[in-house]
């Protein structure tokens, strides 16, 4: 029976991807621009936006069994609504660990409201699902690509606030894990990296990937709110405010997800700035 990946070509969707192809699993791959998905030969590449009802129809679920559910930004319900229907009787759903509430910045937040919303949209309707609640992504240190390409200062707030970020191809990993074996249905798993680094940290891990020295100035929310008020919605600024204070005096702790998953540690940091490394010193 084939494997249905929604987001397939999303950073954790390409991991997932090419771990099933490589096992030899049937994959269907949706990505919205098919000719740019640059998927392994042998899997099923196919066109479609899930967010649209006109792409929900029966070819796109026939054979399938077992599904990855990527929290698209809306039109879960009818999706999974649509999967059930067309016999997919497994899920394995992506969320975020704001879902589980722990704290009371995460209640409310932007990430709790969505991530919850998507895994509803699968609990209320099977039972055999597994959720898997990553915490930050190291993917996010991305968006300092641009200063440390351009020689200027990183600019951030809170900078002893500490973190453990995942790399992206242990959240895949994690969730090969879980669509290929049994044993996980009907669980939630939290998953981190395996260390947790103040910002500090993850600054020397980045230039210690790249080679050189990067500066790195404190500033205040403020300024930062008015750098990334152009690109960044207000309640995605405020959540990130609130998760960086609050990790000062309470560090990220690091979750087993990934070892329970994949029999193994999670890859540090460093590996994954060796594995973006262009990213931080292409011109």
């Amino acid at each position: 029976m084939t494997i249905l990946i929604t987001g397939a070509t999303g950073a954790v969707g390409r991991n997932l991807t090419h771990a099933l192809a490589s096992l030899g699993e049937p994959v269907r791959a949706v990505s919205r621009k098919p000719q740019q998905a640059g998927l392994p030969d042998g899997v099923q590449v196919v066109g479609a936006d899930l967010t649209a009802a006109s792409a929900l129809t029966a070819d796109l679920f026939d054979g399938v069994d077992r599904m990855f559910v990527f929290p698209v930004d809306h039109g879960v319900d009818d999706l999974v609504a649509a999967a059930v229907a067309g016999g997919v009787r497994r899920f394995v759903v992506l969320s975020s660990l704001a879902a589980a509430g722990e704290f009371p910045r995460d209640i409310g937040s932007a990430s709790h409201t969505h991530h919850r919303a998507v895994e509803q949209a699968v609990t209320a309707r099977t039972d055999a699902w597994t959720i898997l609640r990553p915490g930050t992504f190291a993917n996010n240190l991305l968006s300092w690509a641009w200063p440390i390409k351009a020689g200027t200062p990183i600019r951030a707030p809170f900078i002893h606030s500490a973190q453990a970020p995942i790399h992206e191809a242990d959240v895949a990993d994690a969730a090969a894990a879980a669509l290929l074996g049994d044993r996980h249905l009907g669980r939630i798993y939290p998953l981190t990296g395996p260390q947790s680094l103040t910002r500090i940290d993850q600054v020397a891990a980045i230039s210690a990937g790249i080679g050189r020295d990067i500066p790195l100035v404190e500033i205040s929310p403020d300024e930062f709110r008015a750098d990334v008020a152009p690109f960044i919605p207000e309640d995605i600024i405020a959540m990130l405010l609130n998760y960086w204070s609050d990790t000062v005096a309470e560090p990220d702790r690091v979750r087993p997800g990934v070892r329970d998953l994949t029999g193994r540690p999670g890859r540090s940091l460093e590996e994954w700035v060796r594995d973006h490394r262009a990213a931080f010193t292409a011109a």
